[in-house]
């Protein structure tokens, strides 16, 4: 939870929101329109302040509960130590876990009858960027349509609050959360981009190449090491991993990273949301609640205007004799290869001529209407907005380079 300052809106909209739900537990009628709420944190609570309740006549609440006394279970088999290395890739906000070494299958590489230590520089990991990741968030992570952006930002802009009916004059400037503005801890990166990316196929990349493109999103988002700024020769790795200063580190309450007692973080959350005071005004609201005039909101994006397209770079020129550009080309290596460039998503892979084949059977025209219409798990135009005459062009690149 971020620290805000605007006090206005805690005691206005959040209330509301808040306050409609507690009036229709308590039974409360128009007539009650203003109810002061006692402080009940003494009762037994939820890590998401929720009230804690006992099981009764084998109920919860209004919920039925399972009593029945289950005696025998299994669990399977324990599991190998590789197979625990392989699954155990959490990472801590301190650095605990972060990977020394290559590893495959969980068991690390040996090379020249050494461990291969994993680390990655910033220039690699641009290269990796632009092949694996650029398609969908961007050129230097500037954004993609549907997808987040990755880079810019201003730490200054987060007490800011879109859309806020209470101020005099309601902020249109949203807060930018990026990598750089925002995060508060390096590890929280390494480890989405080791567990989820590339989106088509997660987990493919190693350990070297998550440090590498970990290296060049932080070089993107002007975020420093020890001091120092990061350029494409920076080499990253768990030695200097613990250096990177991110800049919003203290931004966030309550305190949840507590190394020494792990339990105590859980206790400062479900204290926090017990207390409806942090995040209301304390009384319960139906009618009236608002004093004065509201002003009239505008709707935006996080922009504040119309979203961009995504950023598309430039073809390089055409090596000489190199012959007339196939017109699908472009917009599927900007747009569809993150996932027809490989098998993993279930699409046909261009350049597997027998899965193209299949898809063939029923005819052109129904590999065109599923391209433009969507099937199993591919949305309407790939989730683009290609007109047909587009569609159908990157169709017939994708046969045309899959023969």
């Amino acid at each position: 939870m971020y620290i805000l300052e605007n006090t206005m809106l805690k005691n206005t909209l959040i209330t509301l929101s808040l306050s409609a739900s507690l009036l229709i537990l308590s039974g409360c009628t128009d007539k009650e329109k203003k109810v002061e709420v006692k402080d009940t944190t003494e009762i037994a609570r939820a890590v998401d302040g929720g009230v804690l309740y006992s099981t009764k006549d084998g109920k919860y609440t209004a919920y039925n509960v399972n009593t029945q006394n289950i005696d025998t279970s299994s669990f399977g088999r324990t599991p190998t130590k590789g197979e625990l290395a392989a699954w155990n890739i959490d990472i801590m906000p301190d650095g605990t876990g972060l990977p020394e070494f290559d590893t495959k299958h969980g068991q690390v590489i040996i090379e020249n009858g050494k461990p291969k230590v994993a680390q990655g520089n910033a220039g690699y990991g641009n290269e990796l960027y632009d092949k694996q990741c650029s398609m969908c968030h961007g050129d230097f992570g500037a954004g993609g349509k549907g997808y987040p952006t990755l880079s810019g930002g201003d730490i200054n802009s987060l007490t800011n609050q879109l859309q806020n009916p209470a101020d005099p004059k309601p902020t249109m400037e949203p807060p930018v959360r990026r990598i750089g503005s925002y995060w508060p801890y390096a590890s929280t990166l390494f480890w989405y981009i080791q567990d989820a990316m590339p989106f088509p196929h997660p987990k493919s990349l190693s350990n070297s190449d998550t440090y590498a493109i970990t290296a060049y999103l932080l070089m993107e988002n002007e975020v420093t090491v020890g001091g120092e700024d990061i350029d494409e020769d920076f080499v990253l790795s768990k030695a200097n991993f613990g250096s990177i200063e991110m800049p919003n580190k203290d931004g966030f309450y309550p305190q949840v990273d507590t190394p020494n007692d792990p339990a105590q973080g859980v206790r400062n959350v479900t204290k926090y949301l017990s207390n409806n005071k942090n995040y209301g005004a304390g009384v319960r609201c139906m009618t009236n609640c608002i004093d004065g005039k509201v002003p009239v909101l505008h709707i935006g994006n996080e922009l504040g205007g119309i979203t961009p397209e995504p950023t598309i770079k430039k073809d390089l020129p055409p090596e000489e004799n190199a012959g007339p550009t196939h017109p699908g080309k472009k917009a599927y290596e900007s747009s569809c290869a993150v996932c027809h460039g490989t098998d993993a998503m279930g699409a046909p892979e261009v350049g597997n001529s027998e899965a193209w084949k299949e898809k063939l059977e029923k005819g052109i025209e129904k590999v065109y209407h599923n391209a433009i219409n969507g099937i199993n798990g591919m949305p309407p135009r790939g989730g683009t907005s290609f007109d047909d005459t587009k569609m159908k062009e990157i169709i017939d690149y994708m046969i045309e380079s899959s023969k």
